[in-house]
């Protein structure tokens, strides 16, 4: 357990209730309850639909308060570590090897991958992904298809195995607004994939919910998709990012094979290094995010996004999502879908859905034949905070527009050969409409 969940504990307990009541606060909606199971396609709740809250400036989408700054806190006043300003604060955090961080990781805390303009955004930071595709079937690394391309000890340090024949990045992604893209109900997925054209048509992956005994929904978090849950991605990434265990992931991952956790001369704390506090800050912390705010939307870009949509580019890159009703219960049952994110308008540019464009990674979502099919496959990339990023698609290889749309094959072949059919006005329309995003 980290040092500052040490120092606060039993006042959490003492306080728990009051907690719970004030997050309960914030589920204020029209009494009904619903599942996401049971919502009809999006545009019947459209009309009671507001815009989300948008911009790149540290503040609270209102899902939670504010807040002090967290160093203004003192431990008497701790209660309020569930405030916007002291969960970023957790998210920012430096782990140390007294945290639990490694014996492996990629990095010290989720900071590190996630801030380009405000914390929350996307980054420069690659992920290195390695295995083994045999003639049937692929096979991880020793230590998983993860490369960590760090330790806590010499000995420890990951190289790839010259074996392997699978070798990609995978580029840190944005998490801003991810609250609202939590909130969009399965049916809405599946409603957009149901109306793409059959060449064009998505892969909803249905992931479980770890926080709900392994409950299936559509995943929409993670390059291939592979997480439904904010919780759940944020265990996730505590683990393989950055070595730390929670009660949703407890195990310890190894090097190269070897195992190296609690009880052993390269990790002194036992397992799971988290009770679980952490993981919950940083999924509330990227609840409460605002989306990426457009940048100044001109005659030009607008006249652009006419293009972008007239080639196909929209099929995929969908501009518009509503989230789910206030009140909605989502994730298995362990979350519902409070005021500040139900019934909202985003513009993520994105179905969350997995397709072949042709650049995939070969790395299958798990290393068994029912997933085998998901090798290729990489998710929507959104676009939303596009000209805050100069490195794209999923590895970050592509360094413009032009070069990412080049790469687009499979799926997207006849978008991307209907661009470089355009005329060179067309072109230029188009490319202000991408730097507006």
């Amino acid at each position: 357990m980290k040092t500052h969940v040490k120092i606060v504990l039993a006042v959490l307990v003492v306080a728990a209730t009051a907690v719970t009541a004030q997050k309960r606060d914030r589920f204020k909606h029209d009494g009904k309850i619903r599942n996401e199971q049971e919502l009809a396609a999006p545009e019947v709740f459209v009309a009671n639909a507001t815009e989300a809250e948008t911009g790149f400036d540290n503040q609270t989408n209102g899902y939670l308060d504010q807040g002090p700054e967290f160093e203004t806190l003192t431990d008497e006043s701790v209660v309020a570590l569930r405030s916007f300003n002291d969960n970023r604060f957790i998210f920012d955090e430096v782990e140390t090897v007294q945290d639990g961080l490694g014996p492996v990781y990629n990095a010290q805390s989720c900071r590190e991958c996630h801030q380009n303009v405000v914390t929350g955004g996307a980054s420069q930071i690659t992920e290195q992904r390695t295995g083994r595709q045999g003639e049937n079937e692929f096979f991880e690394s020793l230590g998983g298809t993860i490369l960590h391309s760090r330790a806590t000890h010499p000995d420890l340090v990951e190289l790839v195995d010259p074996g392997d024949n699978v070798r990609t990045f995978r580029i840190s992604t944005n998490v801003l607004g991810s609250g609202y893209v939590e909130a969009v109900s399965n049916e809405t997925l599946l409603s957009i994939r149901d109306q793409q054209p059959r060449h064009m048509r998505g892969v909803a992956l249905e992931t479980p919910i770890l926080e709900a005994g392994n409950a299936a929904r559509i995943g929409r978090f993670g390059w291939k998709s592979q997480h439904a849950s904010l919780e759940s991605f944020a265990a996730d990434a505590y683990l393989n990012e950055m070595g730390i265990t929670s009660p949703l992931f407890p195990d310890e991952n190894t090097s190269r094979g070897n195992y190296v956790g609690f009880g052993t001369e390269f990790d002194p704390v036992p397992d799971p290094e988290d009770d679980g506090i952490d993981v919950i800050v940083f999924a509330d912390f990227m609840r409460s995010t605002k989306a990426p705010s457009r940048g100044e939307i001109t005659a030009d870009a607008l006249a652009g996004e006419t293009v972008f949509n007239s080639i196909g580019c929209n099929n995929c890159h969908v501009p518009t999502l509503v989230t789910s009703p206030p009140g909605t219960v989502i994730n298995g049952g362990a979350f519902v879908v409070p005021e500040a994110l139900g019934d909202k308008i985003i513009h993520p540019y994105s179905d969350f859905l997995l397709h072949d464009i042709g650049s995939g990674d070969g790395v299958p979502v798990q290393s068994t034949p029912e997933f085998a099919f998901t090798a290729n496959l990489i998710r929507t990339a959104p676009l939303w905070g596009l000209r805050t990023r100069s490195r794209l698609m999923h590895d970050g290889q592509s360094f413009t527009h032009v070069e990412a749309i080049r790469r687009h094959k499979g799926q997207a072949r006849r978008s991307a050969r209907a661009y470089f059919q355009l005329s060179d006005e067309e072109r230029q329309l188009m490319r202000a409409f991408l730097d507006s995003l």
